[in-house]
């Protein structure tokens, strides 16, 4: 099978490590060719702090989702998140030579480009640069402003900024795994893509994906992401209480949580108790499970108040902002008995586990329709969708170059030969951002 065939998702998290091959079926659906796990001994709270044991976690994802597929793992689209990611909002306007002329995409082009001149703390940098709403000559809320009339063109800018270092760390992991990094993308933004409707984004609707080390929050309004934020706990945290209240070692404590934990307290009778093996032939431990849960709603409050502290400062209580489709769970820790319920009682908005698996084709397997697969799958997605790009592109200036060799030669006759103009697609920002942060990696060898 030809590289252009299929496509790479490489989930980089706190827990495990996720290498994702698939492609697209002839309904538009993904098609899941091979999957890779492997436990993430390098990262912690989403950011990479062991360069050398991140690598061989890659390498052994990688490796396991070839041996699945039997096929070659070339280009990878990686999913950013971590501590260090914070997210602004901030307007800016250009002011138009020529208001007699349409406003064309290089207009656009330069408002975006001058958002990533704005000067961040040191060793910042911007990531994502995404436009709410546009101005025209004062005119607002217009969502696409190419082909108007105008003098002053303005936006509102939702500017997703990260630390230097932890995105040049991730690169460094890619290319030493022997990989070629296709592109970095805001995790949050990845799930949201697998888990989420076209209708939910347009009502309004907070996703919430929680990971082993972060709690990642993306709120989309209007069918616009309108804010994002990364919060620095997630099901580790749980873990660790665990081991700490019931004093058991950490496997036990993690297989405590996912075998008889609940986020509600009330579910559990006092007589209902589990027995944990000892170490090393020492007397078995019985823990509560009434006090198990316990530790785990406690820990599981903190996190949803702090989101619900997020979701708040978004505006959510306005009634032009109101989230109508309310919250969508993800990832795997909102596998977590009656987190449902918990956050329902918290925040007072609909609530619904969130499953990758709406894009999928149908023959997928189970496993990969879990939550905890759905940021692997958004990145997937993702990979697909650059892959789609190129294509058309190539098409495109191959049929110019077709078209300019015909004029070529319809032209000598006259002896006036035109020159072959290649056709020059029109790249996103983000494209833009990427190739600078290839050259910066290459730079930084």
């Amino acid at each position: 099978m030809e590289q252009t065939k299929y496509s790479v998702g490489l989930d980089i998290g706190t827990t495990k490590i996720v290498a994702i091959i698939g492609k697209q079926n002839e309904y538009g659906k993904i098609e899941i060719l091979g999957i890779g796990k492997s436990k993430s001994l390098g990262v912690h709270r989403g950011v990479v702090n062991n360069i050398t044991q991140t690598i061989k976690s890659i390498q052994q994802a990688v490796e396991e989702a070839e041996a699945n597929s039997g096929l070659k793992i070339g280009s990878v689209v990686v999913g950013i998140a971590g501590q260090h990611i914070r997210s602004l909002q901030h307007s800016d306007y250009i002011t138009r030579k020529d208001s007699e002329e349409v406003i064309g995409d290089e207009d656009v082009d330069l408002l975006c480009n001058q958002v990533h001149k704005l000067i961040m703390l040191p060793g910042e940098e911007i990531i994502h640069v995404l436009p709410q709403e546009y101005k025209v000559d004062g005119q607002a809320e217009i969502r696409e402003p190419v082909g108007m009339y105008g003098g002053r063109l303005e936006a509102n800018f939702h500017v997703v900024v990260g630390q230097v270092v932890s995105i040049k760390n991730v690169g460094r992991c890619i290319k030493s795994a022997g990989l070629d990094l296709g592109n970095i993308t805001l995790e949050p933004l990845a799930s949201s893509d697998a888990v989420l409707s076209q209708e939910e984004k347009e009502a309004g609707v907070a996703l919430i994906d929680i990971g082993g080390g972060t709690t990642d929050l993306a709120i989309f309004k209007d069918g616009i992401i309108r804010h994002t934020a990364v919060i620095p706990f997630g099901g580790g945290v749980i873990t660790e209480d665990i081991k700490e209240g019931c004093s058991i070692i950490e496997k036990q404590a993690e297989l405590l949580k996912t075998r008889f934990g609940s986020a509600w307290p009330g579910e559990n009778r006092d007589n209902e108790i589990v027995s944990i093996p000892g170490l090393r032939g020492r007397e078995p431990k019985e823990i509560s499970l009434k006090n198990l849960s316990k530790i785990i709603h406690a820990r599981v409050v903190e996190i949803i108040e702090q989101v619900y502290v997020e979701i708040k400062n978004y505006g959510h209580e306005e009634q032009k902002k109101k989230l109508i489709a309310g919250i969508v769970l993800t990832g795997g820790g909102s596998q977590l008995k009656h987190l449902k319920q918990l956050v329902e009682y918290i925040t007072g908005m609909d609530t619904r586990i969130g499953y990758p698996n709406e894009h999928l084709a149908g023959d997928s397997d189970e496993e990969v329709a879990s939550p905890l697969y759905a940021t692997a799958v958004g990145l997937l997605m993702n990979a697909i969708k650059n892959q789609e790009k190129l294509k058309l592109t190539q098409e495109e200036i191959l049929q110019e170059q077709e078209q300019e060799e015909e004029l070529v030669y319809a032209e000598r006759d006259t002896e006036a030969v035109a020159r072959p103009n290649l056709h020059k697609e029109r790249k996103s920002v983000f494209d833009k951002w990427s190739e600078k942060l290839k050259e910066f990696l290459d730079n930084a060898e």
